[in-house]
């Protein structure tokens, strides 16, 4: 119920001002007005590009946990080397802005290679390896936040470094690192809109080739931003179901919080 509600108050002011702009005689409306052939027409070219958006969020996204896991793994080593290497990893990729990124992917990683590489997998490549800093991060907070009994019981029952950290460790780590995981698919999303400077034809992309040629930037720039902000609350619902499917809510915590107090007594 509160979920509606958020979403009316939200899509309700959006809705009041495309109304009141609907009425201005400067106002171009009629380049997306679904009831006009030429709106329709443009609704569907913009349209075209949210397959694309959707694409390279799933595959950064997808990539960017990977590499992140396998990169966390290092921060809560033992070994001091194994953990400047993580550190070293962690601020390179956290601080190279995405665009500067994408740019240096598309244009100069082929110079180093030398082949080419297509936009999309430019701009995956450098998405995924921006968002694995973060996520390695947030999986290292969420492992350094399990109690420490937890890991002495999983040694005292004689599980191995391997099932300790499947079975005790990582369940609970994921759990309550789901919320900064979810915001952190919710950054990438948006950050997705950088690669149409490198001509993937995503939903940003097809406002940029429409706009030029309909000469309406408010009018489809307007579009643009209902199109991010029904993608963002379909994931962001998504996001808060799964918390609550993993026990991961905010207002799970309480309980959570008392359990492991009692098995600290």
């Amino acid at each position: 119920m509160k979920n509606r509600l958020y979403c009316f108050l939200i899509v309700l002011p959006v809705c009041l001002v495309l109304a009141g702009c609907a009425n201005s005689d400067k106002m171009g409306w009629y380049v997306i007005n679904p009831m006009l052939k030429k709106g329709r027409i443009n609704i569907e070219f913009l349209l075209s590009g949210v397959g694309w958006t959707i694409a390279l969020t799933l595959a950064c996204v997808t990539l960017a946990f990977i590499i992140g896991f396998a990169v966390s793994l290092a921060g809560i080593s033992e070994s001091r080397p194994v953990n400047w290497a993580y550190r070293i990893y962690v601020e390179i990729f956290r601080s190279i802005p995405p665009l500067v990124s994408i740019l240096w992917v598309y244009y100069g990683l082929p110079v180093l290679m030398g082949a080419d590489l297509n936009p999309f997998v430019s701009a995956t490549i450098a998405l995924s390896l921006y968002g694995s800093g973060f996520i390695a991060e947030i999986l290292r907070g969420g492992v350094q936040s399990v109690a420490r009994g937890q890991f002495e019981a999983a040694d005292s029952i004689g599980l191995t470094r391997f099932d300790k950290l499947r079975y005790v460790v990582l369940p609970q780590a994921i759990r309550r690192s789901l919320p900064a995981l979810g915001n952190q698919v919710v950054i990438m999303l948006k950050m997705s809109s950088l690669a149409a400077f490198i001509g993937v034809a995503e939903v940003v992309r097809r406002a940029n080739e429409l706009s030029v040629t309909e000469y309406r930037p408010l009018e489809i720039y307007t579009f643009l931003v209902l199109e991010y902000l029904v993608l963002v609350l379909v994931v962001s619902w998504g996001i808060r179901r799964l918390e609550k499917r993993l026990g991961a809510d905010e207002r799970h915590a309480g309980g959570g919080s008392t359990g492991s107090h009692g098995q600290t007594q």
